[in-house]
């Protein structure tokens, strides 16, 4: 009862471990498994369905404890200052290990797995949080970040596996896409650190291709951080300007000081994770946390005993085969993840068989629109009407002044010496200065005029395009062109791909079975009746029933390299093919996006020239009354002229 209701602390996490340990005493003496005869169904519910899941099976009810401990810890992790390298992660690992994962959703290999990496990875950053406080070196906290990355990574797997996407169903999207943004984001921060131990170093090119990958990183992760609470926005924006303050200044010293060149960032050592995280080890016997055993007299603890050798021998077993598929997989995971090759994109030729559902959007919109071209263009004719009856009026009312202030001149030198004339008819000066102002108004807006021209005519042939027939929109974007020989290359990539995931595959199979194999092992009946002198000879016959496995898995192991050697002379093959399609690609997705802005474009364009319209119609107003007045007052001071000429 305490166990199922345990209190949120330490004190809960000891209940679940001294239940745990009663637990595995009791089916040691009686038999509670699935099928045994004293099994009693065992109710707990499931975390991702919230549906009640029944076993008649006592380990059932060990591995929800289990769980329930990894889970406690995890939040209790999570409350606690972010000190500690220890985590939760140890009772999901035991959880994954010893039982089968056939008991509910949330116990399958993945998801305990991806469980595993989650605590792992968080354990690492609360490490990584530490040695920056510290202040330790540079190199130390770049491959303690790394090692973040590497457990995300993992995690990330576990996600898009696509058992595990069915079983946690919608949060599979968020959880992966969040996950991603920290791979990114630590990655921007190992490659920050490395970038600061090439600064040590003087190694002034070095450390601008580490800021700069840095920056990349960073970018990716904003933008896998869209949705996220402020916090992570503050995180992020906090980041950016720490390493684009960096690369901004070190770009500056190595251009205009050091002069170094920039390597490329694939011929410089990768930087390897340094994993000093540990998972707390789950030990269900240990009597300093299980207390007294209650069912101590019930059953002779011989056959017990004996059954626990038999078990840590079958888990050597295990360690043995998993390291070795380790090591296998970590080198087949770096390998992949240099080779960026993703079998389910390499070519992307589907892509160009069809219009992308962005610019079919903008297309559709512009089918009930048809008169969005003519509008536009008769917006800015009319506009380029008023424009030019204002100049012309600005002009007739200059070219007035001009001529009246030179029969001016002509009257002062006729007249010579005479007392001048008296004064200028009023409104003259006026009327100049009102002139003044609006040729300086026409001035600044011809020259708005002639920039919104020339945004029209940028925009106007892809907006006529947009709004045609379908089959020339498809055929304005560009597609790649593949000979044979391209083709052939592009076919023999994709075979050794599907050849390296078959092999995955396969090997996931193999261990999946020897996990289950040994799960199901149980030879307590047998050691029952052996003599203890024959224990060993037993335990060796036992575990010849794994020899058959062992060997189609060192099979497998043993073909990587030879999957790896063909995949690289693939891959070699293949990278002229990948610069053209890459180019291609770019070259399509900047035609998707030219199309998409000039969409965009056309209502500001519209806007614009309404705005035009509406100034110039003012000014148009405004520059007719004032040639009237400047008519009027220069016939007067041509009046006033003539009476001087006739005295």
């Amino acid at each position: 009862q305490s166990a199922v209701s345990v209190p949120r602390d330490f004190e809960g996490c000891s209940t679940l471990r001294k239940y745990l340990g009663q637990l595995h005493f009791l089916q040691s003496r009686i038999p509670m498994g699935a099928g045994q005869d004293a099994a009693v169904p065992v109710t707990w519910t499931e975390i991702f369905s919230g549906k009640a899941v029944t076993h008649e099976d006592i380990k059932y009810e060990q591995a929800c404890v289990l769980y329930n401990l990894g889970a406690l810890h995890s939040m209790l992790g999570a409350m606690d200052k972010r000190v500690s390298e220890e985590c939760a992660a140890g009772a999901f690992t035991y959880l994954r290990d010893h039982f089968p994962h056939s008991y509910s959703v949330d116990m399958s290999h993945q998801i305990l797995s991806l469980n595993i990496n989650l605590m792992l990875g968080q354990a690492q950053e609360c490490l990584l949080e530490k040695s920056m406080l510290d202040n330790r070196k540079s190199f130390l906290v770049a491959r303690i970040s790394a090692q973040v990355v590497d457990y995300y990574k993992e995690a990330c797997r576990a996600l898009e596996n696509s058992e595990t996407a069915a079983l946690l169903g919608k949060i599979q999207k968020d959880w992966k896409k969040l996950v991603q943004m920290k791979i990114y984001y630590f990655a921007a921060v190992a490659h920050l650190h490395m970038g600061k131990q090439a600064e040590e170093q003087q190694k002034f090119g070095e450390r601008v291709i580490y800021f700069q990958s840095a920056l990349d990183k960073l970018n990716e992760a904003i933008k896998l951080a869209k949705g996220q609470p402020e916090t992570v926005q503050e995180a992020l924006r906090f980041t950016m300007d720490v390493i684009g303050g960096k690369y901004n200044s070190a770009k500056k010293d190595n251009d205009f000081i050091y002069h170094e060149a920039v390597p490329a960032l694939d011929t410089l050592q990768s930087v390897k994770g340094a994993p000093l995280v540990k998972a707390l080890p789950v030990n269900p016997t240990d009597p300093a946390v299980t207390g007294p055993d209650i069912f101590a007299k019930l059953v002779p603890m011989a056959a017990h005993e004996a059954s626990s050798l038999y078990s840590e021998e079958k888990a050597k077993l295990l360690r043995d085969v998993m390291a070795k598929i380790e090591a296998k997989n970590e080198v087949l995971d770096q390998f992949m993840d240099s080779m960026q090759l993703d079998p389910e994109t390499v070519d992307n030729l589907d892509m160009y068989n069809h219009i992308p559902p962005v610019l079919m959007e903008k297309c559709a919109a512009l089918s009930v629109r048809p008169d969005t071209v003519r509008n536009l263009v008769q917006s800015m004719q009319v506009l380029s009407g008023v424009f030019t009856d204002v100049e012309a009026s600005l002009k007739e009312i200059r070219d007035l002044l001009e001529e009246d202030e030179a029969q001016e001149r002509k009257l002062q030198e006729l007249l010579g010496r005479v007392p001048p004339a008296p004064g200028s008819p009023p409104g003259l000066a006026e009327v100049s200065k009102e002139c003044s102002k609006y040729l300086e108004l026409h001035e600044k807006a011809s020259f708005t005029n002639t920039e919104l021209h020339r945004a029209m005519n940028l925009h106007l042939g892809n907006l006529r395009l947009l709004g045609g027939p379908l089959e020339q929109v498809r055929a304005a974007l560009p597609t790649p062109t593949l000979s044979e020989d391209d083709k052939q290359v592009l076919q023999n990539l994709k075979r050794i791909l599907a050849k390296v995931q078959e092999m995955r595959d396969q090997r996931m199979s193999l261990e999946q079975q020897l996990r289950e194999m040994i799960q199901k092992d149980d030879i307590t009946t047998s050691l029952v009746t052996t003599d203890r002198s024959e224990m060993k000879k037993l335990f060796e016959e036992q575990l010849r029933k794994y020899d058959q496995l062992k060997v189609y898995l060192e099979q497998n192991l043993a073909a990587q390299e030879n999957v790896l050697k063909a995949l690289t002379d693939a891959n070699v093959k293949y990278a002229a093919v990948r610069k053209g399609l890459a180019e291609v690609e770019h070259k399509w997705n900047t035609t998707v996006q030219t199309l998409v802005a000039s969409y965009e474009a056309y209502e500001d364009l519209m806007k614009k020239s309404q705005e035009g319209k509406d100034f110039y119609t003012d000014l148009e107003g405004k520059a007719a009354k004032l040639l009237e007045r400047a008519r009027a007052v220069c016939q007067a001071s041509q009046a006033q002229r003539q009476q001087l000429l006739e005295r």
